[in-house]
Order: structure tokens, then sequence, then C-alpha cells
């Protein structure tokens, strides 16, 4: 198992590419604190993890709100040990005409996808550096390496974890510490069900069962990411066979996006 004993944080883990990666690290042997906004989500994915007779737990988190995310983390090293993996993948984002965009929708977006990641980081490294090692990984998106039209605020966020990442992998390698980021093209996840297929829609002025198809047919390989796609590339990332790998941004767009 490639993160045997290993303790790992993910944020956003209730649903979608976050409980997906609490799974796959489970299935490697690590123990996972499956953290999310929504208590019962998290609890859901963490039961159907010990059902399969992995350890792991669930904590309520605002990725945003320092005092909840430092508390969750003092608790999650208790109970489960010190925080070895740390996944920043808790974020939103909306598709609208960047005129638009009111100021609480472009400070929403930022607060969660860019400042959750910079306090997520921040805890990470103060239960990592004592120890001089730790894997952080940082969901950015495709959109975070080509702007897209009616996005602004969601690339804007994106391009700023690329950044960050950056910066903190030069900073802390000395420390043993790694910092990815994982850049996916369109998972389709409930919240493209429920929101974003109708944005999108409207965008390209098709009805909301062309969104799908369109999209598809843009990627060179032929289908959207799935959250098992990020997953698998988040267990290689944070595992030892990734030990000489940081600062980097990796694509997981099928061919969309190769820069």
């Amino acid at each position: 198992m490639r993160l045997q004993a290993k303790v790992a944080v993910v944020t956003g883990g209730g649903g979608g590419i976050g409980a997906a990666i609490c799974r796959e690290f489970a299935a490697e042997g690590a123990r996972v604190a499956v953290t999310d906004l929504r208590l019962p989500a998290a609890e859901q994915v963490a039961q159907e993890i010990r059902a399969g007779g992995s350890l792991a737990s669930a904590w309520v988190l605002d990725i945003a709100d320092r005092a909840t995310v430092e508390r969750a983390a003092d608790e999650i090293a208790v109970r489960l040990g010190p925080v070895d993996i740390w996944v920043n993948n808790a974020g939103i984002s909306r598709v609208l005409p960047f005129m638009e965009c009111t100021d609480d929708l472009w400070d929403a977006i930022l607060r969660i996808n860019l400042k959750g990641t910079f306090i997520g980081c921040q805890t990470a490294l103060r239960q990592m550096l004592p120890r001089q090692r730790g894997v952080i990984l940082n969901i950015s998106s495709q959109s975070g390496k080509a702007g897209n039209s009616q996005y602004a605020a969601y690339c804007a966020s994106k391009f700023g974890i690329i950044g960050l990442t950056q910066s903190l992998a030069m900073e802390f390698a000395r420390d043993g510490i790694r910092v990815n980021a994982l850049c996916p093209g369109v998972v389709w996840t409930a919240l493209w069900d429920e929101q974003h297929v109708g944005d999108y829609g409207r965008k390209r002025s098709m009805a909301p069962e062309e969104v799908r198809p369109y999209l598809e047919s843009k990627i060179p390989m032929g289908r959207l990411c799935t959250p098992e796609d990020v997953a698998e590339t988040a267990v290689f990332l944070a595992s030892d066979a990734a030990s000489y790998i940081t600062g980097q941004a990796i694509n997981i767009s099928g061919g969309s996006v190769m820069h």
C-alpha cells in the first residue's frame, strides 16, 4: 500500500472529487480525516471507508475560518496522529458574465478557493515543519492554466492557487515538505447537475442536455475527467513514488490543456 499508516486530511471530502480522494487514500492504507462544511456528508464518506475496513473520521470544517481549521487539525492529530498529507480540495465556482459578478460573489469565491487554501497550507505546515516531512496537495483546475470567459473569479482563484503552490514548494523544499497542485478538467459532479449545466447552457445558448456532449467533444480523449482520475493522481503525488516532485501543477484534462 502506497500510503500505509499515513494520516491524511481532505477538505471538501463529503462529495465529488474530495470523497474519491478520501476513498483512494484509505484503500492505499491511509488514516483519513474527511472534512466538509456539511458534517452528515463527511460522516457518510467516513462510514463507507470504515465499512471497508479502513480508519476514517469526519469533521465539520469551514476552510476559510482559521479558528475552525486549526481546531480541527489539532483534534485530528490527537485522534489519528500527526498529519502527513493535507489536500486542499474544497471550493466553489460560478459561470456568469463578468459584468454580472458582484463584489460579494467575487469575495466569496476568492475567500473559499484561495484564502481557504492559504489557511489550509499554513495549518498543515505547522504540523509538518517540526517533523521535517509532509505533502500538501492543492486542487487547482485547468482554469488555473488557461482563462475562460464568464469564469473570471474562479479562474483568478485557481491561478492564484498555482502561484501559492510554487512559492511554498520553493520555500519549504529543504524542510522535507512537497507542495503540488492538481489541475483537473471538467469533472461532472453534483454541482454541475444542480447549477453549472444551466449556467453553461445559457453561456453557449444551448439546451442543458447538449452541454455534456459539447464539453466531451472539445476534449482530445473524448470524455470528461472523473473524480477517480483526480484521486489516482493525488495518491501518486502523495506517495514516496513522487518524492522528487514538488512545485508542479499537474494537468488531468484528457489533453485539453498541455502547458
